[in-house]
Formats: C-alpha cells, sequence, structure tokens
C-alpha cells in the first residue's frame, strides 16, 4: 500500500521506506553565510590581483646594484617588498620587485642616485576581517554540519519528541468493508462513523455529535486494524496510524510531546481517523503501587485524556483503539466523551469463517472439489488471521508436492499442522510398545519383586526378536 509520497507541507525527516507522515521542507541552514564568506573571498582575490605588480622578480643585491649603476627611475618601498622602474627596458619589462631587507643607508643611496622614491600604503582591513570571520564561521559550519546530524532527514536523536506514527493519504487506503467479513455486528457500529466523516453537517446541524473515540475490542487476530482501515478507505480520509508502546520512552515527557504533535497535526488534517494499535500499551490503569509508578506513561495518558477532552467533536476526527485487554485500561479513558463506545470484534462463525476463506482464496488456484464449507467447519475457534495462515500453509503444502492446484487433502493436512503440530515420523519397536503399555497398565498394582519379573521377561523377548 502506497503512502503520502510528498505534498505541501510535508516533512522529509520523518519520511520511512514505504510510509510516513510530512510536515513541511526544511530550508538549508547557513545559506546566506555562504554568500557572504564567497564575497569577501572574492574581495580578497581582487585586491591581490589588482594592488600585485608586474615586473620580474630580482634580488636585493642585484636591486643595490642597478641603484649605484644608475639604471633605476624610481621606486616604491613597502614593508615587504620594493617596486621599481628601470629607466630603460631590462629584459623585456620596465618593472621589477625586490624583497625588502632592513637597510638603514637605503634612502641616502636613492638621494645619491637621484632615484625618486615613495612609500606604500596597504589596506589591512580585509586580512583582519578575514581573520576574524573565516574562524567564526568555520565553527558555524561544523555546529550546522552536526545540527543536521542530530535531528537531520531520517529523525535523529533531537527528534524524539516528534511523533512516529504514519499516515496515508485519502486515495492511498484500498481497503473497503468489501474485504472484510465475519465481523457484520462490528461492520454495522463503524457504519455510522463513515456516515459522519463523509457528511459531519447531517448530525451537527441537529445539534448531535458522533463519538470522539470508538474502541475496538477483541482477541488477537480479529481483524481489528483492517476494520480500522476500511473505515478509513470507506470514508476517504486521511489515516494516522500508530501503536501505543511507541509513545512510551526513557524521558519523561516525550511521549506527551508526542501525543500533542500528533493530535496538533490530525487538526490540519481534518476530517481524518487516529488510530492508535495496542492501546493497552498507553492507557493502562494508574495505580499506587509501594514500588512506585511509571512517571513517563503517566503524563503521556494524562496527555491523551487532556487532548481528547480539548479538541472540538465537530472537526470530524475519530480516534479509533484496539486492544485485546480492556480489562487493565483505565476508567477515565472509557468514561463517556473518550473511548465512549465499544465495538466487540469476536471470532467468526461458521458463515463468518467461509466468507473469510473466500477472502483469502481470490488469488490462490483451488481444485474444483475443495469446499469451503467443509473447511470452515473444520475450523472452529480459528480467527481471521488463524484462516489466512491456513489457505497459506496449504498453498505451500501443494508447491511442496508439486501439485497444480490446492486441493481438500492440502486442507485437511494443514488443519492437522495447525491444530496438533508436525506429524512425527519416528516408528517404536514392537517389544518397546509392549513394554510400554505393559509398564503403563500393570505399574499402579505391581510389586517392585514383580515389576522386576516383567522386565526381565520384556527384555528376554527383546532378545529373542533380535
Amino acid at each position: 500500500m502506497a503512502n503520502l509520497r510528498n505534498p505541501q507541507g510535508v516533512n522529509p525527516r520523518d519520511r520511512r521506506p514505504g510510509d510516513r507522515r510530512t510536515l513541511g521542507s526544511a530550508s538549508r541552514p547557513g545559506g546566506p553565510v555562504w554568500y557572504v564568506l564567497g564575497a569577501l573571498l572574492l574581495l580578497a582575490l581582487v585586491q591581490t590581483w589588482f594592488l600585485s605588480s608586474g615586473g620580474h622578480q630580482i634580488s636585493y643585491s642585484d636591486f643595490k646594484q642597478a641603484i649605484r649603476a644608475g639604471r633605476v627611475a624610481d621606486v616604491t618601498v613597502g614593508e615587504q617588498t620594493i617596486l621599481g622602474t628601470y629607466k630603460t627596458e631590462v629584459n623585456g619589462s620596465k618593472n621589477f620587485t625586490a624583497t625588502r631587507i632592513e637597510d638603514p643607508k637605503l634612502l641616502e643611496e636613492l638621494d645619491a642616485a637621484g632615484v625618486k622614491y615613495t612609500g606604500e600604503f596597504v589596506s589591512r582591513w580585509i586580512p583582519e576581517v578575514l581573520g576574524w570571520v573565516l574562524p567564526l564561521l568555520f565553527i558555524f559550519a561544523i555546529w550546522s554540519y552536526f545540527s543536521r546530524r542530530i535531528s537531520g532527514a531520517e529523525g535523529g536523536v533531537m527528534s524524539f519528541a516528534r511523533s512516529k506514527h504514519r499516515v496515508f493519504a485519502e486515495d492511498d487506503v484500498k481497503v473497503s468493508f468489501g474485504d472484510v467479513a465475519g465481523v457484520d455486528e462490528a461492520e454495522q457500529e463503524l457504519k455510522e462513523i463513515v456516515e459522519f466523516l463523509r457528511n459531519p453537517k447531517k448530525y451537527t446541524v441537529l445539534g448531535g455529535r458522533i463519538p470522539k473515540g470508538v474502541l475496538l475490542v477483541g482477541p488477537p487476530g480479529t481483524g481489528k486494524t483492517l476494520l480500522a482501515r476500511a473505515v478509513a478507505g470507506e470514508a476517504k480520509v486521511p489515516f494516522f496510524s500508530l501503536s501505543g508502546s511507541e509513545f512510551v520512552e526513557m524521558f519523561v515527557g516525550v511521549g506527551a510531546a508526542r501525543v500533542r504533535d500528533l493530535f496538533s497535526q490530525a487538526e490540519q488534517k481534518a476530517p481524518c481517523i487516529i488510530f492508535i494499535d495496542e492501546l493497552d500499551a498507553l492507557g493502562r490503569a494508574r495505580i499506587q503501587s509501594p514500588m512506585g509508578s511509571h512517571e513517563e506513561r503517566e503524563q503521556t495518558l494524562n496527555q491523551l485524556l487532556a487532548e481528547m477532552d480539548g479538541f472540538d467533536s465537530r472537526k470530524a476526527i475519530i480516534i479509533m483503539g484496539a486492544t485485546n485487554r480492556p480489562e487493565v485500561l483505565d476508567p477515565a479513558l472509557l468514561r463517556p466523551g473518550r473511548f465512549d463506545r465499544q465495538v466487540l470484534v469476536d471470532k467468526p462463525d461458521v458463515k463468518g469463517r467461509e466468507e473469510i476463506l473466500s477472502i483469502h482464496t481470490k488469488n490462490v488456484k483451488l481444485s474444483p472439489q475443495v469446499d469451503l464449507r467443509v473447511v470452515a467447519a473444520r475450523t472452529a475457534g480459528f480467527a481471521g488471521a488463524d484462516l489466512a495462515n491456513l489457505v497459506n500453509e496449504a498453498a505451500l503444502l501443494a508447491a511442496r508436492k508439486d501439485k497444480s492446484a490446492v486441493d481438500m487433502s492440502d486442507f485437511d493436512e494443514a488443519i492437522d499442522r495447525l491444530i496438533a503440530g508436525l506429524e512425527k515420523k519416528r516408528v517404536m519397536r514392537l517389544h518397546d510398545a509392549i513394554a510400554t503399555r505393559g509398564s503403563l497398565s500393570d505399574a499402579a498394582t505391581r510389586t517392585p519383586r514383580a515389576t522386576r519379573r516383567a522386565a526381565r521377561r520384556a527384555h528376554r523377548r527383546g532378545a529373542c526378536a533380535g
């Protein structure tokens, strides 16, 4: 089944392979900072380009010899370099550059040779700015990198307060009541919920309200989760699916934050259905014990109770829970206004089992001699999940025997395997069987001496047979 792909307002952080909710795209942090850094580097390159002189590099001793020989016209003395111009071209260029050496007599020699000289002013603001900004930008880049790694796209440790639910869009839920069988009473109860989600004004105009919470109660494997998905598929509304254990964490307050996040997103997508599977993991009754209480679970339950009281029932948000242990739930969770309607999803009868078998055998090649009514009669006490496993086991047995279709013998063997387990292939020898039967029948009445005589006789019979 496909999940909500990437609509507007989706956060890629919460996306999982195959399904995940979506909350909005996150912008990449630090974008303008990189533009500023690039501009500063560009200014530094421009300054270096325009302030760099042409000409060839000469040594300081050659520079002094050129002054004494009268070949230098003028020089510009900087802090580290000396830029000069020859009176005539030397090696095809009049310009030259020499590295400055501390020489107190340089100005006297320039005056004596009649060379024009001047000083050079070097702007230092760009190097100073870069010296302060570059380390800060480097630290900010490292912080941004680790921040994205910690709370990044796959939901790191900083995302523990976000709800871990899965969202299915309206068109993604392909399950309908036609895919559910054997629970006619529960189906009738839930059709009213579907009608409310399709046309809420029909009830709100008259001042009525639909129950906020519907609790599906029944043994494991009876199709509680399938019924909840069928309600969403029939109503064509978003479907929030999660387990009660996903709220409970080691840190106190995390579960409550996830409950708030879940309901805030559900209100944005109303009308919708919130389905909490295994509700007993979250809604267990709060008791005082000498060993203390579970603060995290109690705070999560308190937040759930507050949220179910806080949102308006006219917003068409239906909360559906499923559990096979309703007796352990907190009474405050079952009072009117919260999970005030309980729907029993019991194991199917013969007719229901036949309907379930017909659904699960749609894609299975059956032999014409297969009678699903007989199979349903032989599977008393089987739930929907057990029947699905039965059909799969029969298909595997037929494939193991290289059959072209599944026949009744495969179903009979599959039923025996599911009820009694694997067939024992070991055969007991005759004298072992006689000794075992004799010991079981006569052990209660034999004396120790008679028991020893019977053992010796059994041993002699075994030796003769060998």
